[in-house]
């Protein structure tokens, strides 16, 4: 069994629902008629549905299943971006979060300026900043874009900008959704020999993938969500063999 003092994520019967319109609302001012009407109905949706999950220090966790099945939602409740509607969660270490391409980013800035906003919201001194910022120009392979407005940026070279700020600094907790399938095979490489050394010294990983290789490879334990609910955990290659088989 393994040690309680090396738990660092625990996620308690956590539940997540939504409420959304029942039709789509294209503008604020329809909305509004809507509510004055009282023409406004909602649906409830079931993103997560009591998850208990357990993460040792040092774990690279893969999360697989179909769009829709929770996989985001999980990541934003360990990240603290979502608070649940029920359930507890608790967290020991820094989380460094990678949800999405250009989280964090603003496009009319330059990606120099862009690396020093994101960095200091990720908790990091301008002067770390400014120590680690030729590092970080040159594992994203920017170039002389970095003086560059990101609104010029292709959707890679947001991503490796992003992926390059999150990791400049080892940390105790990182978040990655599907951000490793965007670049080429060499950058995909250096990304993974990054988070290999990371979980060397200690970093816990949670990975979005829809890419099975890259959870075989890469993760020492996967988790297969579908509609919400957790439906196997355990040693990947067997996770992905029973994730595949139900989905024919």
């Amino acid at each position: 069994m393994e040690s309680v003092s090396n738990r660092v994520v625990a996620l308690e019967n956590v539940t997540v629902r939504y409420r959304a319109p029942e039709v789509r609302i294209r503008t604020f001012k329809e909305y509004v008629i809507r509510i004055l009407k009282r023409d406004l109905r909602f649906k409830e949706f079931t993103a997560l549905s009591g998850i208990n999950i357990e993460v040792q220090q040092g774990e690279t966790i893969g999360i697989i299943g179909r769009n829709g099945a929770g996989k985001s939602t999980l990541l934003k409740v360990v990240s603290r971006v979502l608070v649940p509607t029920e359930g507890r969660v608790w967290i020991r270490g820094r989380v460094s979060p990678l949800l999405e391409l250009g989280a964090g980013f603003h496009p009319e800035l330059t990606g120099r300026e862009n690396v020093s906003l994101n960095a200091t919201l990720l908790g990091h001194s301008m002067r770390d900043v400014q120590e680690r910022m030729d590092e970080i120009i040159d594992f994203a392979e920017i170039g002389s874009f970095i003086e560059a407005p990101l609104r010029t940026y292709s959707s890679g070279m947001v991503a490796r900008l992003g992926f390059a700020v999150a990791t400049a600094w080892e940390p105790e907790i990182l978040i990655l959704d599907e951000v490793l399938s965007v670049g080429d095979e060499a950058f995909r490489r250096k990304c993974q020999t990054r988070m290999e050394n990371f979980r060397s010294g200690g970093t816990t990983t949670f990975l979005v993938s829809h890419t099975m290789e890259t959870v075989r490879t890469m993760c020492s334990r996967a988790i297969w969500l579908d509609h919400g609910r957790v439906m196997a955990v355990g040693e990947p290659q067997e996770v992905i063999q029973a994730y595949r088989k139900a989905e024919g």
